[in-house]
């Protein structure tokens, strides 16, 4: 046997590590580690205590997720939770939706505890201090788009109004 019977296999082992590699790397930008990294990471800026994943809340967030395969940017009513939602209408990974819920921090200001320049009261929910988890779900919707929620327990009572007292200096 020469070393031209082995290239066929190699060259098709390789192949395969790759497609495998990328799936996990694809896959990875959704999974419940991703989701709550980024979140507990702007937690921590502000001396908030961590998020844990919730499977009740999961439940919830994926049940309303699959309602939504239209893709419209509207909110499920609550459930009892908080709620951030974030669409496309291509492909979007959990960590772009938590990109764009976190990135309203600049419009958020802890002197007059309010929005100043845009909206940040997705930002808010996420460090709200008395949310202890949270549950997320996404759907690729019919049109090609995608649908991403993220619900929080317990909820922010009171909106934006009181969210300086719930954060930590």
């Amino acid at each position: 046997m020469g070393l031209s019977n082995f290239l066929p296999f190699s060259l098709f082992f390789y192949v395969l590590v790759i497609v495998n590699i990328a799936s996990h790397v694809a896959y990875g930008q959704d999974s419940q580690a991703d989701y709550l990294r980024g979140q507990n990471a702007v937690r921590a800026e502000v001396n908030v205590p961590g998020l844990v994943w919730n499977e009740t809340v999961a439940a919830y967030a994926q049940n309303y997720a699959n309602q939504r395969k239209d893709c419209l940017l509207e909110h499920s009513g609550g459930g009892g939770f908080g709620e951030n939602i974030a669409m496309s209408t291509g492909e979007m990974f959990g960590v772009d939706a938590v990109s764009m819920w976190v990135g309203e921090k600049p419009f958020y200001d802890h002197n007059s505890n309010s929005c100043v320049g845009g909206e940040c009261g997705h930002y808010t929910q996420v460090v709200w201090k008395s949310t202890t988890s949270i549950g997320c779900a996404k759907v690729r919707c019919d049109n090609g788009g995608t649908f991403i929620t993220c619900n929080y327990y317990p909820p922010v009572v009171g909106g934006i109004s009181i969210v300086m007292n719930n954060m930590q200096k």
